[in-house]
């Protein structure tokens, strides 16, 4: 896979344009992406993984793999990749792992690591040492796993040690990040081998459709787990990862939201594909938030398609199952017809940046009233949006969004806008501004 973290310079200048109109070919989904990564090489057999997606957060989770020692080759210059599983044991049982940034990557190899045992470092960039895990430490901890804190309590970098699991019943927040479930359920079946392993979550559970995307892979790979509503899982007994040969990644439904916003905002009709109305992520619920606000949107099993029937409205709505999508919320809100209020999105504030305030800020910039509380956010639009330099704070969704406010659309409020540090879409979606350049009628560059 190339490295994809020099492609742009180091500022983009976007202008104000009318219209948008075409088709963007989605790249795989990062959630998706990572899961079977590591299901592959935690299976018995060979997998072939079709339409993997090429960025930094997947770069990492392969180079961890190959430390670990398991072999996977890529099909020439394609997305398309094999990976020979390593049957629940991982070869080498010493390895010091950079994760990088990647949440979907370092969450659910650190208890699969917890729980085979190792002598295992893993770290990653200074955001990913700002990024709790301690929930996730807390819960493998209980359960007889070793794992240190080797910089400040709660937060990477780690030390994994063989530990002694008795994995029966595991306990687990859901009010940070649904990821330390995904983890929990990813490790389980290496942990319940000979009774059966539960896992019940304390709290509330955010961003559940995310949980939906790891039971569905984890069902693909063979293994089931029985689910009491959102509050108690479990894993049978004696069940093993087994590769299903092929394996097809869905385009990513959380990069769709900021075409079919454009599409929204600026006439279209702009048509997404590689997800559709049976894709397995929550995030395709994003077009529902864009239909509520006065968007047109059509579906197909594999497609899905936006475009403007006038101004947008203005909406009130509870964004916990699509926290990322929801972002692209608030730029659409720019181009309402009143004041839009995101709720139950405290979830953004341990992501790649506190994407709270670091949206307040940038919408500011372009003249928006912003409020915001620990969990909310409401966005009144300005009658013309300020020409404004964006930071990006090393956050790909924060790049992607703010392009969204160079466009005119019906309210005819676009401006010219910089993007400062583009690469960082390099994260999840490389190729974003070349993609994004296809839909306008005019260059970028």
């Amino acid at each position: 896979m190339k490295e994809h973290s020099k492609r742009y310079p180091p500022y983009l200048d976007l202008h104000p344009v009318m219209k948008v109109q075409g088709t963007v070919r989605l790249p795989g989904s990062k959630s998706i992406s990572n899961r079977i990564l590591l299901l592959a090489a935690l299976s018995k057999g060979t997998t072939r993984i079709h339409d993997l997606l090429a960025s930094d957060d997947t770069m990492v989770m392969l180079n961890a793999l190959q430390k670990l020692g398991v072999h996977w080759t890529q099909e020439g210059d394609t997305h398309n990749y094999t990976v020979i599983g390593a049957n629940g044991v991982f070869p080498n049982h010493q390895a010091d792992l950079f994760m990088g940034n990647a949440g979907t990557a370092i969450r659910p190899l650190v208890a699969a690591l917890a729980v085979l045992g190792g002598d295992y470092t893993v770290h990653g960039v200074a955001r990913m040492h700002e990024r709790p895990i301690g929930d996730l430490v807390d819960a493998l901890n209980a359960v007889g796993a070793q794992i240190d804190y080797t910089g400040n309590p709660g937060y990477p970098p780690l030390h994994i040690m063989r530990g002694h699991i008795h994995a029966q019943k595991m306990q687990v927040k859901g009010n940070v990040s649904s990821q330390f479930l995904t983890a929990l359920l990813m490790a389980s079946p290496l942990a319940a081998q000979h009774s059966d392993v539960v896992i019940e979550v304390v709290g509330d559970l955010i961003s559940k459709p995310y949980i939906e995307i790891t039971l569905n892979l984890m069902a693909r790979f063979g293994v089931e787990v029985v689910r009491d509503g959102w509050q108690r899982f479990t894993i049978k007994a004696g069940q093993h990862y087994v590769s299903p040969g092929l394996v097809y990644v869905e385009g990513d439904a959380s990069s769709a939201s900021y075409f079919l916003a454009a599409g929204a905002i600026a006439g279209g009709p702009i048509r997404v594909e590689g997800v559709g109305r049976n894709s397995i992520q929550g995030d395709v619920r994003f077009a529902e938030a864009l239909e509520k606000m006065g968007a047109k949107i059509t579906m197909g099993d594999n497609w899905i398609e936006a475009e403007t029937q006038g101004s947008l409205n203005s909406i009130d709505m509870d964004f916990n199952h699509i926290p990322d999508a929801a972002m692209t919320i608030a730029i659409a809100a720019l181009y309402a017809n009143g004041t839009t209020t995101l709720r139950n999105i405290e979830s953004w504030r341990v992501k790649e940046t506190d994407r709270i305030v670091a949206m307040a800020t940038e919408l500011r910039k372009l003249g928006a009233i912003v409020e915001e509380g620990q969990d909310f956010m409401t966005v009144t639009p300005p009658v013309e949006l300020a020409p404004a330099t964006i930071d990006t704070y090393d956050d790909h969704r924060m790049a992607m969004c703010f392009s969204l406010a160079s466009l005119d659309g019906v309210a005819r409020r676009g401006a010219a806008m910089r993007i400062n540090d583009p690469k960082c879409v390099a994260k999840t979606f490389p190729d974003f501004f070349e993609a994004f350049m296809k839909i306008k009628y005019e260059d970028l560059f």
